[in-house]
C-alpha cells in the first residue's frame, strides 16, 4: 500500500462516529467503566489489533486506546493500530494524525507547502488549511533541514532524515500545525517519529533512556527516590532542595513569563512552550499554559 493509500484510509477511519452507545469516557463513572471493559474484552480477543492489545493481560491498554478513541472521535482499531510507545512515552504515527486532522471537519483538506531548495538547509515544509467555520486559512510553522540539523534530528542514529527528508519535513510540518491549532486531537502527545528523534539521554539527569523495560523501570524508580528527596518552589518550580539543586537551572516560570511578552509571532510563543517542561510546579506550567493562549490570541486579533 502507498503512502498516499495509507492516509486515505485513515481518514476513511477517522470519519467514522466515535464509540456509540452513549459512551461518555471509561474512567467518568463505574457505569461507564464496566461498560469500556465489555468493549475491550472484545478487542483483546482480535487478532487483527496489535499484540499489545491482544490478551487479558493487555485490558488495560485496550481501556486506554478506548478512552482515546472516544475524546477524538476515531476509530479504536484505527487508535490501537497508530498509538506506538517510544522510550516509554505514547506517540501517534505522523500518518494518523494528518488523517485525523483532515477528518476532524474543522479544516479544508491540509495543504504541504515546500520553500527552500532542495537539497539545501532552507528546505522545508509548512501547512496551510481552510477553516470551514470561518473561511480564514491558517499557516504552521515551517520546518526545515536546518531545523532538523539544529535540533539533533538529522545526525542521529539511523535517521529518517537523511533517506527520507521530504517526508519527514511533511510529517513534522504536520504536526506542528496540529499542536498549534488543534491541540485537543493529538491530546497532548508527540508523534512516534519526534519521539525517536529525540536524543537518548536525559538532559537533566545525564542518563541514558534504554529500550529495556526493566531498566525502564529501574530509572524511573531512581528518578522517583531523587524527586522524594527534592522540596519544590511551588510558585517559580525551582528546585530549592535535593540533587537537582545543585544542577545549572533551566528556565524559570519568570523566564518564560519574559519570553511570551516579547513574542512577536504564535511561532515564538511555541517556542515558550515547547520549554514548559523545565518548570517542575504543575501551577506554574497550567499559568505559562494560560498565558501562552492569551497571548496567541493577542496575535489572532
Amino acid at each position: 500500500m502507498t503512502e498516499t493509500a495509507e492516509i486515505m484510509t485513515l481518514e476513511s477511519a477517522n470519519s467514522m462516529p466515535a464509540v456509540s452507545g452513549g459512551y461518555q469516557g471509561a474512567f467518568s463513572s463505574d457505569t461507564n467503566f464496566e461498560a469500556a471493559q465489555r468493549m475491550a474484552k472484545a478487542l483483546i480477543s482480535s487478532t487483527l489489533v496489535p499484540k499489545e492489545y491482544q490478551g487479558a493481560n493487555n485490558m488495560g491498554n485496550a481501556i486506554i486506546a478506548l478512552e482515546a478513541a472516544q475524546r477524538i472521535g476515531a476509530s479504536p482499531l484505527m487508535v490501537m493500530q497508530n498509538l506506538y510507545v517510544v522510550h516509554g512515552k505514547p506517540g501517534w504515527s505522523s500518518q494518523f494524525i494528518i488523517a485525523a486532522l483532515n477528518g476532524c471537519g474543522r479544516y479544508e483538506p491540509l495543504e504541504f507547502n515546500m520553500v527552500g531548495v532542495e537539497g539545501t538547509d532552507e528546505w522545508g515544509c509548512y501547512i496551510t488549511a481552510t477553516t470551514r467555520r470561518t473561511g480564514k486559512e491558517l499557516k504552521g510553522p515551517t520546518v526545515t533541514i536546518a531545523m532538523a540539523k539544529a535540533e539533533g534530528w538529522y545526525s542521529k542514529n539511523g535517521s529518517k532524515w537523511q533517506t527520507m527528508p521530504e517526508v519527514m519535513l511533511g510529517y513534522r510540518a504536520a504536526s506542528f500545525f496540529g499542536k498549534r491549532y488543534a491541540p485537543d486531537i493529538l491530546m497532548g502527545m508527540q508523534t512516534a517519529e519526534e519521539l525517536n528523534d529525540i536524543i537518548d539521554v536525559n538532559p537533566q539527569t545525564g542518563r541514558v533512556i534504554n529500550d529495556s523495560p526493566d531498566q525502564a523501570v529501574n530509572t524511573i524508580n531512581s528518578i522517583l527516590k531523587e524527586e522524594a528527596t527534592e522540596k519544590v518552589n511551588t510558585e517559580t518550580g525551582e528546585v530549592t532542595e535535593g540533587p537537582a539543586a545543585d544542577k545549572p537551572a533551566k528556565n524559570t516560570e519568570k523566564d518564560l513569563e519574559e519570553r511570551l511578552s516579547a513574542a512577536e509571532n504564535p511561532a515564538q510563543v511555541d517556542d515558550v512552550l515547547a520549554m514548559i517542561d523545565d518548570l517542575r510546579s504543575k501551577a506554574a506550567k497550567d499559568r505559562i499554559t494560560e498565558k501562552a493562549s492569551v497571548r496567541k490570541m493577542d496575535f489572532e486579533g
